[in-house]
């Protein structure tokens, strides 16, 4: 209970970011890292730790990828540099994923994360109308809204209200308080919703469409999933945002390609271990804008592989869960599963949406994600451990097949590319 309880004093530290504040700039206290060394000394003093997914060897392994990725360039400062600046993601991946050790704290949790993100939200609506918000910030490019700290990019406040959509509707659905409960959650969700729309961030539009896509693929399958998708990405581009100048001949659109193509092509040329992290603005004048290619050309096939394979299990994870019959011996096991299967739906839909985002936007090393992927481990195991035919993953036993699927999504991004590049 004690190591929960810094955690999340710690996560509410990381999605508010008072710390960040200019009111706070002489405070002259590292709050956030006090608090994260507190959650991890709980950690370390606690009994109940969990090392049963293989996100727990993945995640390590990638960090010591990003520090080699520049070590054997003969970069070492560098490479220390690199391999600290993402520690505290791995530390929060660690922390999250075993403090959340029951089906309450996943809840609670989640709450929690709506609840920054309305904090967040309103923050935006303040800036929007009155042009600066409580933290002193104003906003920026014709009227986008901002926040400070990690969110002071309109693309990550705009991916943060994308993930907390899911959930509060999740929340909402429970009820309770006559309807109350339900009002204020699902108020909570129009309130994020034009949080997005403040943003006017066309990856965030775009991860609510494939957000909806999912859910409607897991409920209805994939005709509907598909017929519905397209009606809402029509919906979203007759909106006044910058959605509507979507194409591959847009200038922002075009940059974007181009700096695939370049990222693609630092690959080509360091197979290996890549160009080394934070590097890609080395070799080209603008950020790759993917997820998968900063990563591909940062880390090479070897960061890559195990990037991609710690994300990919956090979809199967959730997927696996949501397809899965246990049998049931009496009524309170079903009622426990369909809320672990309902949380997993939340979860797997969550991801889709932040993938989405990030699939425009260089944010493979980013907390969020991370922060995410922990709270996906963390319900998996608590699955797990009550419902244990669901049946552990081991590493050990598909690395064949994360070798071919890593394969496969690099020489199907290349061709993606290749039809980008011939249509521009």
């Amino acid at each position: 209970m004690m190591m929960f309880v810094f955690v999340l004093i710690y996560l509410m530290l990381v999605l508010l970011r008072p710390q960040d504040y200019p009111q706070m700039a002489d405070f002259g206290i590292p709050i956030l890292p006090l608090a994260m060394a507190s959650a991890a000394g709980a950690w370390v003093f606690s009994r109940e730790k969990r090392f049963n997914a293989p996100q727990y060897f993945l995640l390590p392994l990638f960090m010591v990828a990003i520090f080699l990725s520049l070590a054997l360039t003969g970069w070492m400062g560098g490479a220390q540099t690199a391999a600290v600046d993402f520690l505290p993601c791995v530390v929060s991946f660690f922390l999250l994923a075993n403090a959340v050790n029951k089906p309450t704290y996943t809840r609670v949790i989640m709450a929690v994360i709506v609840a920054c993100a309305f904090v967040l939200a309103v923050h935006g609506v303040q800036q929007a109308s009155s042009g600066i918000g409580w933290t002193g910030q104003p906003t920026v490019e014709d009227g986008r809204i901002q926040y400070v700290g990690i969110f002071s990019d309109p693309n990550d406040l705009g991916m943060l209200f994308v993930i907390s959509l899911p959930m509060a509707v999740y929340l909402g659905s429970r009820g309770g308080f006559l309807g109350l409960r339900r009002l204020f959650w699902f108020c909570g969700c129009l309130l994020l919703f034009y949080g997005i729309y403040l943003t006017n961030s066309r990856g965030s539009f775009l991860a609510v469409v494939a957000m909806t896509a999912v859910y409607i693929w897991i409920q209805r399958g994939r005709i509907w999933a598909a017929m519905l998708g397209a009606g809402a990405l029509v919906v979203l581009r007759l909106m006044p945002s910058r959605l509507d100048q979507l194409n591959v001949q847009e200038s922002s659109a075009s940059g974007r390609i181009d700096a695939w193509y370049e990222g693609m092509q630092m690959f080509i040329t360091h197979p290996v271990l890549g160009v080394g992290a934070g590097q890609f603005t080395q070799y080209h004048y603008l950020t790759a804008h993917n997820s998968i290619i900063l990563v591909l050309a940062e880390t090479g096939i070897v960061g890559f592989a195990l990037w991609f394979a710690f994300v990919g299990y956090g979809f199967w994870m959730m997927y696996r869960i949501v397809r899965f019959e246990p049998e049931f011996e009496d009524e309170d096991d079903i009622l426990e599963w369909q809320d672990a299967r309902a949380i997993a739906l939340v979860l797997l839909v969550a991801q889709a949406g932040f993938f989405a985002a990030a699939f425009f936007l260089s944010r493979s090393y980013v907390i969020l994600l991370y922060l995410l992927a922990a709270l996906v481990v963390a319900h998996h195991s608590n699955v797990l451990a009550r419902f244990p035919a669901l049946g552990e993953l081991r590493l050990g036993n598909h690395v064949v097949r994360w070798f071919v699927l890593t394969l496969g999504a690099v020489m199907g991004f290349y061709v993606v590319l290749k039809v980008l590049l011939a249509m521009g």
